[in-house]
């Protein structure tokens, strides 16, 4: 891996979460430790949309809509869509080659990062926070693989991270 790559990814991770805490007046750690929970739980779709929401506004005692504006404004700020991504998938789309999206988003970032004129492409679009589970769970790519029809010998898997390319692997990706 390329780490100026890396850093890059993980300074605007990190810019996300500076900007929250500051649009929200409270430090970085009390932002941490208010979002910490409901994010894991939104990621993998066991609360809606509305219930964090709810949950993060209670925490950091401020209403719905204000936390729900500087939720998108963090991701529109320190994010740009992978267009190449998206390019080098249509490119193979025309190809003939069915194309599938994974992605382990929590509801406010799969609002921003991942609009609908992109995803509506794909032959198959599953998104952990809708369908109650994420990466690497060896159930969510098996459900990839019965959306596409495909068996898993006919497939190929890419990801960033090892740690989620070795369940599909497993399945013979």
């Amino acid at each position: 891996k390329n780490p100026k790559i890396v850093k890059q990814r993980e300074n605007k991770t990190f810019g996300v979460h500076k900007y929250i805490a500051k649009k929200l007046s409270i430090n970085i750690d009390q932002w941490f430790d208010s979002v910490d929970t409901t994010y894991a739980l939104s990621v993998e779709g066991k609360i809606s949309r509305k219930k964090a929401l709810n949950i993060l506004s209670e925490n950091v005692k401020t209403n719905e809509k204000k936390v729900e504006k500087i939720l998108s404004m963090a991701y529109k700020k320190n994010f740009t869509i992978n267009k190449e991504l998206y390019k080098i998938a249509f490119k193979l789309k025309k190809q003939s080659y069915q194309i599938a999206l994974l992605s382990d988003q929590w509801h406010f970032s799969k609002d921003i990062l991942m609009p609908k004129k992109y995803t509506k492409k794909f032959r198959v679009s599953i998104v952990s926070c809708n369908v109650g589970m994420r990466k690497p769970n060896p159930k969510i790519y098996k459900l990839v693989l019965k959306k596409l029809k495909l068996p898993a010998k006919q497939t190929v898997f890419i990801d960033n991270q090892i740690w989620n390319i070795k369940p599909a692997k497993k399945l013979g990706m």
